[in-house]
């Protein structure tokens, strides 16, 4: 069984913030089935037509590696209009940590 540190290092949080339009879920989603990323915990609001939604997801069984990864993300980003941004788990903990 993994350790605590070894199921963090093989996770990621992915935030995407922009204006609100239809497709956005589906797309990043989709983009993440497509490389066998499982979306572990999601939460998504609207706030006055500002759609904000934070992923945790495992890369245990990813097809491709995290730059890889990132760089989808990053060009999905751009086609959508929105912001993408996806950081290690441990990472995004230290960074918020209180």
């Amino acid at each position: 069984m993994p350790t605590p540190t070894e199921q963090s290092s093989n996770r990621a949080i992915i935030t995407v913030l922009g204006s609100d339009r239809s497709g956005i879920v589906a797309a990043v989603a989709g983009a993440l089935a497509e490389h066998d990323v499982n979306i572990l915990d999601i939460s998504q609001t609207i706030l006055q037509g500002i759609f904000t939604m934070t992923m945790l997801v495992d890369l245990e069984t990813a097809k491709v590696g995290f730059s890889a990864l990132q760089g989808q993300l990053d060009e999905l980003s751009r086609t959508l209009g929105v912001q993408i941004t996806m950081q290690r788990e441990e990472v995004f903990r230290y960074m918020y940590r209180l």
